[in-house]
């Protein structure tokens, strides 16, 4: 990814997409223009996100080891690898000493915070086996290590319980903000309605946490109208982080069926950049991850993102005999690779991207911590 001068957009001359790349305030269309720019608007914009996440922000990536300690799910969204209908998956779920192996690993490599990631289940003893980790966590790390979830849709009283017991920030994505879209890749039934992920959003907002939700880029029937109006949720919904990658089918789900209609994975991947690069402009002081499935496609695909928007990694610290049956989407990389190694691969691509990392540090989101919701 080009790293451009200071001096790169003053030295064009004044054009109406470079009077849209200063703006303060985003309409849908200018959002729209600013995915579809090619060629040396596409540098523009890039550029532009760049120089904002550095005025912003700073220049500092934020690790959040990730560990993906169950594939069990309840849901059946269309798209997912480990959906519940999906016979060829094993399940599987990591014992607690497992989780806590890779949670201290995380906490002696300082990557500052954990991810708990898992499919959506609501069973009591699934929440009270969160809860119990949550607490286990915080004592092995001196209540150092930070921790975001990522387990799904619970009731108001769950989340307040798991924020209570020490997590502070929760990925939930919204998948498309289009209530019809969302419809097309869930199934038609209460349990998957768009009005109950809206919910589950507010209830988080409610508990305290520092909220994060994200798109998929490029899924069947999606416009660039779409993502503009993702984005515009995301501001809407005063997020304090946000998680999207380009979508990448699974060929044991329905969705699979319409592979005939996706972009390239190529397109896929560069509208996902000017996905993260436009929000970087809407949003200039929220935390946004580089995801793993850029990599899937780029195997540069999250330095580029760093360099122009994002500002988050999310090193896979699952252990190694599980990684295989957590394939959301096919193709995902580094399930071979340990946290030894994946640090340290992270560690020299961070440093060839020219960012530096926040060892120890939350890395909280400068968006939530100035709306004074700590």
């Amino acid at each position: 990814m080009k790293i451009f001068p200071a001096d790169f957009l003053s030295s064009l001359p004044m054009t109406t997409f470079q009077e849209i790349l200063l703006q303060n305030n985003f309409s849908q269309e200018d959002l729209v223009n600013l995915l579809l720019a090619e060629g040396e608007e596409r540098l523009q914009l890039f550029q532009r996100a760049q120089q904002v996440k550095i005025q912003t922000i700073g220049n500092k990536v934020h690790f959040r080891g990730l560990v993906e300690f169950s594939n069990i799910c309840s849901k059946d969204c269309l798209y997912c690898g480990i959906r519940k209908s999906n016979e060829k998956v094993i399940r599987y779920e990591a014992s607690e000493e497992e989780i806590l192996d890779a949670c201290q690993f995380a906490w002696t490599n300082r990557f500052g915070s954990v991810v708990l990631q898992s499919g959506e289940n609501s069973s009591p003893a699934f929440v009270k086996r969160v809860d119990r980790l949550l607490r286990k966590i915080k004592e092995i790390s001196d209540n150092e290590l930070g921790i975001t979830l990522s387990c799904g849709e619970q009731s108001l009283e769950t989340y307040r319980q798991w924020r209570e017991s020490g997590a502070h920030r929760y990925l939930l994505r919204i998948e498309s903000s289009n209530p019809d879209l969302y419809r097309k890749i869930h199934p038609d039934d209460d349990y998957h309605r768009f009005e109950r992920r809206l919910q589950a959003l507010s209830d988080l907002k409610t508990a305290g946490y520092q909220v994060g939700t994200g798109v998929m880029v490029g899924i069947p029937f999606q416009t660039p109208e779409d993502l503009a109006r993702d984005l515009l949720f995301f501001e809407q919904m005063d997020v304090a982080m946000v998680g999207m990658g380009p979508f990448l089918e699974h060929e044991d789900t329905p969705v699979y069926e319409f592979r005939s209609l996706l972009k390239t994975k190529q397109e896929r991947f560069d509208l996902t950049l000017k996905m993260i690069a436009a929000l970087r402009l809407l949003m200039p002081d929220i935390n946004i991850a580089a995801a793993t499935a850029l990599q899937a496609i780029d195997p540069a695909g999250r330095e580029k993102a760093l360099t122009i928007g994002a500002n988050i990694l999310m090193p896979n610290l699952t252990p190694c005999k599980y990684r295989k049956e957590y394939q959301l989407y096919e193709n995902k990389p580094c399930l071979d690779e340990d946290a030894e190694l994946c640090r340290n691969c992270l560690e020299t691509r961070i440093e060839l991207s020219g960012c530096e990392i926040g060892y120890s540090e939350w890395g909280d989101s400068k968006h939530f911590r100035k709306s004074d919701r700590t």
